[in-house]
């Protein structure tokens, strides 16, 4: 599906809804397809530099996430996952889209949260599922003592700092594999 000319697009992040403003196009092709590189000054993608020795494994039963450049691990951030009935889908993912400070939408009042304290999706978004309608992926939190639980609808919620850390070491196309 793809959007022309349109100022704002919303997109559904479980329950929670990231506000693109990309005015000129944006894609949102299977990921297979290596088109999802949405062209505001919000996101970056970055020349696949890290993308052919690093790589994201998602442990959902440890509650993290571990960063590895070829074979060796060279990091671990604990996470908080997907609750009952809204569960991070286990499967094999690249990062399709990657936001420095997201403005979030509430998906049933539509109020406008931006980037700061308060937005639920923290300082960095790093996409890397969708089922062309809802999007998931690793973003920061507001909430960092829930942390190590399942409480999201889907999304990896991880502490500001990690998600800095993590976003500074990805790139789009990394591989991101989740397992149970």
């Amino acid at each position: 599906m793809k959007f022309n000319s349109l100022p704002a697009i919303s997109m559904l992040l479980g329950a929670a809804i990231l506000v693109v403003n990309n005015p000129q196009f944006l894609s949102a092709e299977p990921i297979e397809s290596g088109t999802n590189k949405p062209s505001n000054s919000h996101f970056t993608a970055s020349p696949a530099s890290n993308t052919e020795t690093t790589n994201l494994v998602l442990k959902l039963s440890d509650r993290r996430v571990y960063l590895y450049q070829g074979n060796k691990l060279t990091n671990s951030y604990p996470v908080a996952i997907g609750k009952a009935g809204w569960e991070t889908p286990v499967g094999s993912y690249k990062v399709m889209e990657m936001q420095r400070d997201p403005i979030w939408q509430h998906p049933w009042t539509g109020k406008l949260v931006p980037p700061g304290a308060k937005n639920p999706l923290g300082a960095r978004w790093i996409g890397f599922w969708t089922d062309g309608k809802n999007f998931i992926g690793f973003h920061g939190t507001p909430q960092e003592n829930l942390i190590g639980q399942a409480v999201s609808h889907g999304c990896v919620r991880m502490r500001n700092q990690d998600i800095l850390a993590l976003y500074a070491q990805v790139d789009v196309g990394t591989p991101v594999t989740v397992k149970p």
